[in-house]
């Protein structure tokens, strides 16, 4: 099908969020949407709920992952978001359990969930992973759907990498200019990813991962966001309604094109 007649029949494209506190999701759903604007928040039967209403909720504990969340701006995304683990206890996860088990089963696709992107932060002094995201990649079933882990704040490590340069004798323009890559560098073979990918206690490891640096500056790049969520879904419609529906890789949309 044409990319028009698939938005058409199965409208938009359903992700959901999880991340602990000041993960940085928020901020990383503008940058897709490509807008510094609060997206507006509807609940299950498609009201608009009052932000003052939301926040109230907030501070009382109370969360709804059955809120939709669409920015203006790229109205063809609709965003679910599920607090971490830490905040919520055993109560949060089995939301998200049941959450994820019942979109699997509705019948038509348009109300399926697509895709998650699970946020983990790199500025947190403990760096390695909560109990509560072992729990979620050895014990949540997610199906067909599938996961991507994204380390956000990213560029955390390339303070740590600077220090560790400027230790070493480097400059400091030198070292600027190098810490980013030995950041990459030094996380490809570190301590996270083995364990994520390789750990006995990691059943149910993601689809991929993606390092997100700099993510609330204005010129901030998602390239690698979009481009690895189109590579992890099976679906070819899926694929085709991701990849028209994202506006921020223009790239991406005319390779899809082209190999149709």
């Amino acid at each position: 099908m044409d990319p028009s007649e698939i938005r058409e029949k199965i409208g938009r494209f359903r992700i959901l969020t999880i991340g602990r506190a000041n993960a940085g999701k928020t901020t990383i759903l503008q940058r897709v949407c490509n807008t510094r604007d609060n997206p507006e928040i509807r609940n299950c039967a498609g009201e608009l709920i009052d932000p003052a209403l939301l926040k109230a909720s907030r501070e009382r504990g109370l969360h709804d992952i059955e809120n939709e969340m669409v920015f203006q701006s790229n109205p063809g995304f609709v965003f679910h978001d599920s607090r971490g683990f830490e905040a919520g206890g055993e109560s949060e996860f089995d939301k998200v359990k049941a959450f994820i088990a019942g979109r699997s089963k509705e019948p038509k696709l348009k109300d399926q969930l697509h895709a998650i992107w699970y946020c983990i932060p790199m500025d947190e002094e403990c760096r390695s992973f909560t109990a509560g995201e072992i729990k979620f990649f050895s014990q949540c079933d997610t199906g067909s759907i599938p996961v991507m882990v994204l380390f956000t704040k990213f560029d955390a490590l390339y303070d740590i990498e600077f220090a560790k340069l400027e230790e070493n004798g480097t400059s400091l323009k030198d070292a600027k200019e190098l810490a980013p890559k030995h950041a990459e560098e030094s996380f490809a073979k570190g301590p996270q990813l083995t364990f994520l990918y390789h750990s006995k206690e990691i059943q149910r490891p993601p689809k991929c991962h993606v390092c997100l640096p700099n993510m609330d500056k204005d010129d901030a790049d998602c390239g690698s966001l979009i481009e690895r969520t189109a590579g992890i879904l099976d679906n070819e419609v899926l694929q085709q309604l991701f990849v028209s529906t994202q506006q921020t890789n223009l790239e991406l949309c005319m390779k899809y094109a082209v190999e149709r």
